[in-house]
């Protein structure tokens, strides 16, 4: 059995580009930064960011294109994928991408202030997860409370 599965959750280090293939499917490309921050033998703390290029393809281009941003938080999930061109000079390159099937965007929309947007994955279908507090009745049955529903933008965490 073989993987080829990648997650990353980072901050986009530029405004999406989409553009359109001669078949009229739109493709997206987005730069996500990851940092990793530590501390060495001497006490110091360091700091190094990574730079991942994802592609994102049909109804995820555009929703990325739409909603996110430079500087939002995103986590994205799919598999990784090396191409290689012939360059104009002749010498042979080589790119590696992570192919998104899978997009959680966490800090809102373009223009928005702060509030946590949605899951979407390949298919385009929007999942809002909402929390309900349990309450119990006299004869031990658990029943959800719909006067109390919590969103996820109320927890703290």
């Amino acid at each position: 059995m073989d993987l080829n599965r990648a997650s990353i959750l980072g901050r986009l280090t530029a405004d999406p580009e989409v553009r359109t293939t001669p078949s009229g499917q739109n493709v997206a490309t987005l730069s996500v930064a990851t940092n990793q921050v530590w501390t060495d033998k001497s006490g110091n703390k360091q700091e190094k960011a990574q730079f991942h290029n994802c592609v994102l393809w049909g109804r995820l281009a555009d929703i990325a294109s739409q909603y996110l941003s430079k500087g939002r938080r995103v986590f994205l999930e799919g598999r990784i994928e090396t191409r290689d061109w012939l360059g104009k000079d002749g010498v042979k390159r080589y790119r590696t991408e992570i192919i998104v099937n899978q997009m959680i965007m966490l800090d809102g929309s373009k223009g928005s202030s702060n509030q946590p947007g949605g899951d979407f994955d390949q298919s385009g279908s929007e999942e809002t997860p909402t929390i309900q507090r349990e309450s119990s009745n006299p004869s031990g049955q658990v029943e959800a409370n719909d006067s109390e529903e919590i969103r996820v933008e109320d927890i703290p965490f």
